[in-house]
């Protein structure tokens, strides 16, 4: 499967992101990849690595967030066997395991200071000191590290090393919210449809006309991972054909009939830009960070015509 098919959606973003993914996984530069929670960050990390030289070897990830104070060397770097007690094996680490390959940290912002020191050294050497070893042993991979938080005022509050910081964010690539690219949410929902169609042996088509409407109305606070989610339990008991709002479970039919406001948002804010810019599509598109297509699909979606009283 192409790597690039995993960044699906038609908005801006998701071009841009198309076309700057494979220069990135062409270097050897740490990346930070910033978003928000379920917005598809280890996907985009996985199509970094498939993308790159180093596909051939492992891409291994650890959650920074579920590593205990005490285990951080050990899970990172490895131990010997009889290291200390309870150490009955030898155990690699996570470094060691993705050697030629990709590291991928992921809520990077919750590793403790410690922690911090540690993955700085072996950034700059290169190195590990396995647990028990008599000697550090050499390593090479390709670090890409992920979080929902703001690293920059985690080290205005002393939470994160400014020296860690700046190691890691040299490719950076951020995610968008799903409310910020309604462009997406058809394909995404399309994709979703098709993977577990294949999975479950059904026939499920996509969300009917009022649905997917309603889809790109919602705000989806969950991002990617709420949307896979809703179409997920939409198959506990598919409909035969296309999918309604009375399929979703009581819940999603009650949060998705509830917010309806990011349609009406989106479509005053299409009829400001063109307002403002004498109806230059161009410049308006410019205006609202968006592709001149996507102005244009969304004058037919929400029938918008030239006001005369509109400025000239």
């Amino acid at each position: 499967m192409d790597a690039l098919a995993a960044i699906q959606g038609e908005s801006s973003w998701a071009d841009t992101l198309r076309t700057y993914l494979p220069k990135v996984a062409r270097s050897q530069a740490p990346v930070l990849i910033t978003g928000e929670t379920g917005t598809g960050k280890e996907r985009i990390a996985q199509a970094l690595h498939d993308l790159s030289p180093r596909r051939r070897h492992r891409f291994v990830a650890i959650n920074c967030a579920a590593l205990p104070e005490g285990l951080i060397e050990t899970e990172l770097f490895g131990h010997e066997r009889g290291a200390f007690t309870g150490a009955v094996t030898r155990y690699d680490g996570r470094a060691a395991q993705a050697d030629g390959g990709t590291l991928f940290l992921d809520e990077i912002g919750e590793m403790s200071l410690t922690g911090q020191a540690k993955l700085l050294r072996f950034l700059e050497a290169g190195k590990i000191d396995r647990i028990g070893a008599t000697q550090e042993t050499t390593v090479d991979v390709r670090f890409v590290a992920a979080t929902n938080q703001a690293l920059e005022e985690l080290v205005a509050e002393h939470r994160f090393r400014a020296d860690l910081y700046y190691r890691l964010n040299v490719a950076r690539i951020e995610v968008d919210p799903l409310r910020a690219r309604p462009d997406d949410i058809r394909v995404l929902a399309e994709g979703f449809i098709k993977e577990l169609n294949r999975r479950d042996g059904r026939a499920v088509a996509g969300p009917d006309r009022r649905l997917a409407r309603l889809f790109e109305g919602y705000a989806w606070p969950g991002n990617v991972r709420e949307l896979r989610n809703m179409i997920e339990a939409v198959f506990i008991d598919p409909p035969e054909g296309e999918i309604t709002v009375s399929d979703l479970p009581p819940a999603f039919q009650t949060l998705i009939s509830g917010h309806r406001t990011v349609l009406s948002t989106e479509k005053d804010d299409l009829i400001e830009a063109l307002n403002r810019t004498k109806w230059n599509k161009a410049e308006a598109a410019r205006l609202l960070n968006m592709s001149r297509m996507s102005v244009y699909r969304k004058i037919e979606k929400y029938r918008i015509a030239r006001s005369p009283l509109a400025p000239r």
